[in-house]
């Protein structure tokens, strides 16, 4: 049985919820996304979880499409992996454009223990996040099929 909307009409699955970010297509290359950084100073795991701040969120209607997108979407915490499957960005882009959140202020990073790589729920997490991610045809790893 499909979930309801608040108004009662049917979810799609896939669907963002209420107040996330649509899914924009893959027309605009990464490198302008970043200025052509390819990662961060501080290398941030893939299983890093993020979550917005105060000044994120009341910064929202200043930011760019993707600085306001991964804000957006960490009203919760998220790891890196699960926000680019779910903003259907390179994993690359969502490191580099969380590090600048960060140094503004506008996101929290929630580096993961020692022993968290070692954690097998973790990596089944983040495996099935990474399967999400599309390619740059916008296939996923899964099933091949578009995101």
């Amino acid at each position: 049985m499909a979930d309801d909307d608040e108004a009662g009409r049917p979810v799609k699955p896939g669907a963002p919820a209420p107040g996330e970010p649509q899914r924009r297509s893959l027309a605009v290359r990464p490198f302008l996304v970043t200025a052509g950084r390819v990662s961060d100073d501080a290398k941030l795991p893939l299983e890093t979880q993020v979550v917005a701040t105060n000044e994120g969120l009341g910064a929202l209607p200043t930011l760019t499409f993707e600085q306001h997108d991964i804000i957006a979407a960490c009203r919760e915490p998220l790891s890196l992996a699960e926000l680019a499957a779910r903003l259907h960005l390179h994993l690359n882009v969502v490191r580099v454009v969380a590090g600048d959140l960060r140094s503004a202020r506008q996101l929290t990073v929630h580096a993961p223990q020692a022993g968290t790589a070692h954690d097998l729920s973790v990596l089944r997490r983040v495996i099935e996040g990474l399967r999400a991610v599309p390619d740059s045809r916008g296939l996923t790893r899964d099933n091949n099929r578009p995101a």
